[in-house]
């Protein structure tokens, strides 16, 4: 078993979460998180107050609002969660997200004591 974090833009979450139903992937958690890459933030460019200057003036946010899904799967759907992840989110641009695979030693069912896969 795998466990697949998964950070992506807020706008993309829903259209993921039916993604990853159609290829049978519907249990998943999702959070709300603030985070930030290599750019540090947002870098938005705006011109300052004198046209006749050209200079451009950066300013940043320190964090970003991201959605973040924790995914438990077996070993044989990682390949296709994980396509279909890049899939549903690539734009090209920075700040399409982050996709994180963990190993996951075991797994239990607090209701009926199942363990392994048959507790996911």
């Amino acid at each position: 078993m795998k466990e697949i974090i998964v950070i992506v833009r807020m706008n993309r979450i829903q259209k993921t979460k039916r993604a990853l139903v159609e290829i049978g992937c519907p249990s998943m958690t999702v959070n709300k998180v603030l985070g930030r890459g290599k750019q540090r933030g947002l870098r938005l460019l705006r011109p300052e107050i004198d046209p006749e200057d050209v200079r451009w003036e950066e300013t940043k946010m320190k964090y970003i609002p991201k959605r973040m899904i924790s995914i438990i799967e077996e070993d044989n759907m990682v390949d296709r969660v994980v396509r279909m992840i890049m899939e549903v989110n690539r734009t090209g641009e920075i700040g399409d997200g982050k996709i994180f695979i963990c190993p996951i030693d075991d797994a239990i069912r607090i209701r009926t004591g199942e363990r392994g896969e048959e507790a996911i």
